[in-house]
């Protein structure tokens, strides 16, 4: 199976309004055999100098299938029913929750698409563009070597989830980090700790030890300790971003919003096209704060840059925004949104009650008295 090996992120962390993606999961595999190998390397021709994520994209839909190993290369069998290794992938190698095995149940990579028709392959990283493969021309007994993926820095954001650091480490704290890596895998927290903190003593600015290392540190219950290693992985890289994700969410499982709103904001200066889990957060963290009209904008933004709606909570918080300035027709639309694409959501009937409130109020015969009555159709975003 294969582990998010930029991130031991905690199972257990908190969350937080507008940043629950919804899973897709499907009822079968391909029904033909397909394995895959390829090589990525960087615009240089040099591999990632953090292992990357590789996508099957269906219908919109990320999945993270394998990742990199430290030359760049990879391989995945998608029809191995031994590994159940598909999982939403909206967080895959940002520094955010790593893949998880789904429970024995089998998921189809493109639900309802078992020739992959319309199933490309990407490589995932925040701040490039990648090369991209189209699947449905593909059979059986191709040769299985795709051949190399290229990755292209994008001009319009500085802020990546690889750090450069990590080009510049010592080979014995390479593989301190990997052997960490490997110990976090297995949940085995103590060992993992015990290597990333040799990973940071042999190299001090190994940015990507030190995330590793407080995400260590959150799951063994240290958030001190880890605020510490994250402040210390951003001293080593101020364009690595991934750990003001990690301190936004122990800021939010804390309710410090000024805090979410700091740490966001700074990651979405640096990069605001690749985190709509971010924006989710900002523009929660906005709201709890009375700061209405920054997190209206904020829901805004990330909802553009969410066009696969992994964070449909947006949606709805941008709907109790404008039932709030009694827009009631776009209130509706947007809180019909969320519904569309989190059917399920633990808090969907009392959500489709808000809405039937708000398709009332947005009617032709609405008087002011009855917007009055759903001003705030809903409390803040619930918890998830």
């Amino acid at each position: 199976m294969p582990t998010n090996p930029n991130t031991s992120s905690p199972n257990n962390s908190p969350t937080f309004p507008g940043t629950q993606p919804n899973s897709m999961p499907g009822t079968s595999f391909p029904t033909r055999p397909l394995f895959l190998s390829g090589k990525v390397v960087m615009e240089d021709g040099t591999p990632p100098p953090d292992p990357v994520a590789i996508q099957i994209v269906c219908r919109m839909t990320p999945r993270t299938v394998a990742y990199t190993d430290r030359k760049g290369n990879f391989s995945v069998d998608l029809n191995d029913r031994s590994n159940d290794i598909f999982s939403d992938a909206s967080e895959s190698s940002r520094g955010f929750s790593a893949p998880t095995r789904g429970g024995g149940q089998e998921r189809s990579i493109c639900p309802g698409d078992p020739s992959l028709t319309s199933a490309t392959l990407q490589v995932e990283l925040a701040g490039f563009s990648s090369d991209v493969i189209n699947l449905g021309t593909r059979h059986a007994l191709d040769n299985p070597d795709i051949g190399t993926l290229l990755l292209r820095r994008r001009g319009n954001v500085e802020g990546l989830t690889i750090s450069a650091t990590s080009a510049l480490a010592p080979k014995d704290a390479q593989k301190a980090l990997e052997k960490g890596r490997a110990d976090a895998a297995k949940q085995k927290w103590p060992d993992a700790e015990k290597e990333f903190q040799k990973a940071v003593t042999i190299y001090p600015k190994y940015a990507a030890a030190w995330l590793e290392l407080g995400n260590v540190q959150r799951q063994q219950k240290d958030a001190e300790g880890a605020r510490k290693s994250y402040a210390q992985a951003l001293a080593a890289d101020s364009k690595f971003v991934s750990p003001y994700l990690q301190l936004a969410s122990m800021a939010a499982g804390e309710q410090k919003w000024q805090e979410v709103v700091d740490d966001t904001d700074r990651l979405l200066h640096l990069n605001p096209v690749d985190f709509p889990q971010a924006w989710a957060i900002n523009a929660t963290a906005y709201y709890y704060l009375g700061k209405k009209d920054e997190a209206e904008k904020s829901a805004r933004e990330g909802i553009s840059h969410d066009p696969a709606h992994r964070y449909p909570r947006m949606n709805y918080l941008l709907g109790v925004l404008l039932s709030q300035k009694q827009e009631f027709a776009a209130a509706a639309e947007n809180i019909r949104e969320y519904l569309k694409y989190a059917p399920n959501a633990p808090d969907a009937d009392q959500i489709r009650k808000q809405l039937a409130e708000v398709e009332k109020a947005a009617g032709p015969q609405t008087e002011k008295a009855v917007g009055s009555q759903v001003q705030n159709p809903a409390p803040p975003p619930a918890q998830q």
